[in-house]
């Protein structure tokens, strides 16, 4: 699966998706685009799967016939973040088409 990294996504997680290709917005020079403008780009691109923390991605943008699924860590804490590492892998590894996910990460 081709997956990006939103602004706000640790790298570090990373090292635990290795059976997928990841990049960063930034790494893409898209890191300034506005979300809807991310969004387009990445599916342009052939991204299948957007993975952010920006919790109100849902609310500003019209994600109904998306073909880019995307995962909102509901942090942007790693250590956090690092302890439900294999929550987030199974997670992106059944996630569908156009599906939206919130992970909830506890402390």
């Amino acid at each position: 699966m081709k997956i990006l990294f939103d602004q706000g996504t640790p790298v570090p997680l990373r090292r635990s998706l290795l059976s997928h290709k990841v990049d960063t917005a930034y790494e893409r020079g898209w890191s300034t685009l506005a979300n809807g403008d991310l969004l387009d780009t990445a599916e342009r691109d052939g991204y299948n799967l957007l993975v952010t923390t920006d919790r109100n991605l849902r609310y500003q943008q019209n994600l109904t016939n998306r073909q880019i699924a995307i995962v909102v860590l509901l942090s942007t804490s790693w250590p956090r973040i690092q302890k439900h590492q294999d929550d987030i892998r199974n997670a992106i590894d059944t996630i569908i088409p156009g599906a939206y996910l919130e992970i909830e990460i506890a402390c």
